[in-house]
Parts: C-alpha cells; sequence; structure tokens
C-alpha cells in the first residue's frame, strides 16, 4: 500500500486500563497495519494529558478494576464533548470491558453510579455471580465467528442498539438475552478480552478498514495469510459449540 498512508492509534489511560492484556490489541493493529505497508504511529494518554482527537484514527479505551473505572469515569467526563464529536464524526472505537461500561450512561455497583460518557445508549448494573467463561460469537457480516474470554460482574443492556454478535456459547452482556457487546457507528464495545484482536484477526481488519474508509475512502485490505488464527479459531468453535444443546447460561 502506498506510503503515504498512515493511521494513528491512540490508547487511552493505559496505566489505568490494562488489565487483560490490551497493549495485546494495539500490538495486533500496529502489526496488521506494518505488513501490508500502512504507516502506523501509537500515542498514549495518561491521566492530565491532553488529546487531541482530530489526529487520531482509531482509539482503544481497555478494561480495568472497580477503582480505576472510577478514575477514569472522572477523566473521560472532563473530555466528553470532544469524544461524543468524534464518535458522531465516524472515528473508530474499540472499548473492552470497563472501558465498554464506561461508553454507556452508568454503571451501578454498589448503590454508587459511576457515571458514563453516554456516548452510547446503554447502562451497567452489577449482579451476581460473575459471568466467566470462554466465549463464541456470529456476526454475520464477519466471515466466521468470535472467540473470546469473558469475566464481569456487571451486566450490560443496550437497548435497541446492534449487538456486536449473537452469543453461541457463554453468558454475553448480561447472561439473559444471548446478546453480546454493542456497535454503534465505528464503535465496538464488548466484554471479550485476552486480548480479543490476536485472536480475532478478522475483526481487527474491520475496525482498520473502517478508520482507512473514513480516512481515505479505502474499502478494501490486502489480504494475510492467518491459516494459524483460523485454525485456532475452528478448534475453539468446534470444542464449545459443537455437539452444544444449550447456550450455557
Amino acid at each position: 500500500m502506498d506510503g503515504t498512508v498512515k493511521l494513528r492509534i491512540g490508547h487511552l489511560y493505559p496505566d489505568l486500563l490494562n488489565l487483560y492484556g490490551d497493549r495485546g490489541n494495539v500490538q495486533c493493529m500496529v502489526m496488521r497495519c506494518v505488513w501490508r505497508g500502512i504507516d502506523v504511529e501509537t500515542k498514549e494518554y495518561n491521566q492530565g494529558d491532553k488529546i487531541d482527537f482530530s489526529s487520531l484514527d482509531i482509539l482503544l479505551l481497555g478494561g480495568g478494576s472497580d477503582r480505576e473505572q472510577r478514575i477514569v469515569g472522572s477523566e473521560l467526563r472532563k473530555i466528553r464533548e470532544d469524544f461524543h464529536s468524534y464518535v458522531e464524526d465516524g472515528g473508530t472505537v474499540l472499548a473492552v470491558c470497563g472501558g465498554y461500561q464506561l461508553l454507556g450512561h452508568y454503571y451501578e455497583i454498589e448503590g454508587e453510579r459511576i457515571e458514563g460518557l453516554s456516548l452510547v445508549d446503554l447502562y451497567t448494573v452489577q449482579k451476581a455471580p460473575r459471568l466467566i467463561s470462554n466465549i463464541v460469537l456470529k456476526n454475520e457480516e464477519l466471515p466466521f465467528e468470535i472467540t473470546g474470554f469473558e469475566n464481569h460482574g456487571g451486566r450490560t443492556f443496550i437497548g435497541k442498539n446492534r449487538p456486536f454478535g449473537k452469543v453461541l456459547y457463554g453468558f454475553g452482556n448480561n447472561g439473559e438475552d444471548q446478546e453480546e457487546g454493542v456497535l454503534y457507528k465505528n464503535v465496538t464495545g464488548t466484554y471479550l478480552h485476552g486480548p480479543l484482536l490476536p485472536k480475532n484477526p478478522h475483526v481487527c481488519d474491520r475496525l482498520l478498514r473502517s478508520a482507512l474508509e473514513r480516512k481515505y475512502g479505502i474499502t478494501q485490505l490486502e489480504a494475510l495469510d492467518d491459516t494459524q488464527e483460523k485454525e485456532a479459531n475452528r478448534y475453539i468453535v468446534n470444542r464449545f459449540c459443537k455437539n452444544k444443546k444449550s447456550t450455557k447460561r
């Protein structure tokens, strides 16, 4: 690809929200750009840093404990207007676990409400027990299933928004509606971690493609050899979904 094509990835608050190896998601995006000859730059933003959303093409908001979420929630509310404008302008966002919860109106925990960004019409409440499981999703727009691991006490309700995928195995947003994550414009929110993108290169390419289309009008990516990743995906899908009597609850 032409060397003038460049993507800038912003990793928000990795000092606080990196509970589930979220740097692995950044590394995956970087390498899949490098292998295609796409120039790529990453920048980490920590507490107090000024974020120039106009300079960024992809944002990653990772997962953290309830304590870290409270801190990050306070930081994010200071930049809510700029973040909202970025999202409404088609900016690409991947928000995982705690970061996913902060996209919504609030996260209610032990009678306290941690205010979110209200970027997406959703909310989360804490309930017992924690939802811990391998998880497999189906998104009809993607060529094969999405696999990952979930571990969350929050139950997220996305209203009329589109889910990231339908749950084939696992719990998903709340263990009730067989939906996982949320899709809004070019925002993807999900409880899948481990990290998500190295396990699911087709999801990574979906994010890269949305950023490239917004910036350059590019809608096609050069194919990469994902043979091993696809074999691993099929193993997980077959292990947890083959001969499954019912969705795990």
